[in-house]
């Protein structure tokens, strides 16, 4: 594939995922709302730098966006400075941002009206898991178009894998988010269970994370929890935001989700006592408060 890129939005995810196709050898324009993020990036990576969605999309053959939600993917997707204003035709337009699969749909038409192609493609593992370059990608779209991008995915990337049409890719990545809220609240009722039993954290789970109970959460997250530390990691109001689009398209499709709305109820508790920004695993404060 071509060697010109472009990326928007430069958080904690698409921060080090620019730096990552950077270093392979890509050459690649950012865009990043504030700007400052954008001009801290060039300077560590080397790319460019852009003022806007446009200038950045112009002349590259694949734009990734990673921003907050659908909102702001439409901020920077659509207008005069929007990335759809600089792309080339034939270019691809790559949407690691986890949004809904409404929006992934809306997308996908309005860049083949244009003349472009799209995917789909949110990520899971979390600013560790970018900052590594092992994170896992659901992809939606044209299989055909995935083959076209996957050697720039694969930068950041330990697992990419086709979902179906566009859409699939969000609705794939709805199935992740009801799946960790379920295993992150077991996590917290045992941990809870282990302090009110006496038992010695590190002894309980050093032998149940090695059978059936083991998980990425046990495995990553019981050390922090034990010492009531939250302020990293992934966001409860992004979990919120996350859960929320799969309750949405379960009433669309029919699907019964109580556990994941009970969580979702749980996570608002959290940020009721000011833990908005705080990782999900705080829901262990609902039982043990911060001191």
């Amino acid at each position: 594939m071509s060697k010109k890129l472009a990326f928007i939005g430069l958080g904690v995810m698409g921060y080090p995922m620019a730096g990552h196709l950077q270093k392979a050898g890509f050459s690649v324009q950012v865009f990043n709302r504030t700007a400052s993020v954008a001009e801290k990036w060039q300077a560590e990576f080397s790319g460019a730098a852009c003022a806007t969605p446009a200038e950045a999309a112009r002349n590259a053959d694949v734009v990734f966006v990673c921003v907050g939600n659908d909102d702001d993917v439409r901020s920077v997707v659509y207008g005069e400075q929007g990335v759809f204003a600089g792309m080339k035709a034939g270019a691809v337009l790559v949407d690691h941002t986890t949004a809904s699969a409404e929006l992934a749909r809306e997308l996908s038409a309005a860049a083949a009206q244009r003349g472009f192609q799209f995917l789909d493609a949110p990520v899971s593992g979390g600013q560790a898991g970018a900052e590594n370059g092992a994170l896992t990608v659901m992809v939606g779209g044209e299989e055909s178009v995935l083959e076209k991008v996957l050697p720039a995915l694969n930068c950041f990337s330990k697992h990419v894998g086709w979902q179906g049409p566009a859409g699939s890719g969000q609705l794939a990545k709805m199935v992740n988010q009801i799946c960790i809220a379920g295993v992150v609240q077991g996590l917290a009722e045992g941990m809870q269970f282990i302090a009110q039993a006496g038992l010695d954290p590190e002894r309980v789970i050093g032998a149940i994370s090695q059978g059936a109970a083991g998980s990425w959460q046990m495995s990553n997250r019981w050390q922090t929890m034990s010492r009531g530390e939250y302020e990293f990691g992934f966001a409860v109001d992004w979990m919120r935001k996350d859960l929320k689009l799969a309750l949405e398209e379960a009433q669309r499709n029919g699907s019964r989700l109580p556990l994941t709305a009970l969580v979702d109820q749980f996570y608002g508790d959290v940020q009721a006592q000011g833990g908005a920004r705080w990782d999900t695993s705080s829901l262990l404060t609902r039982f043990i408060p911060v001191k």
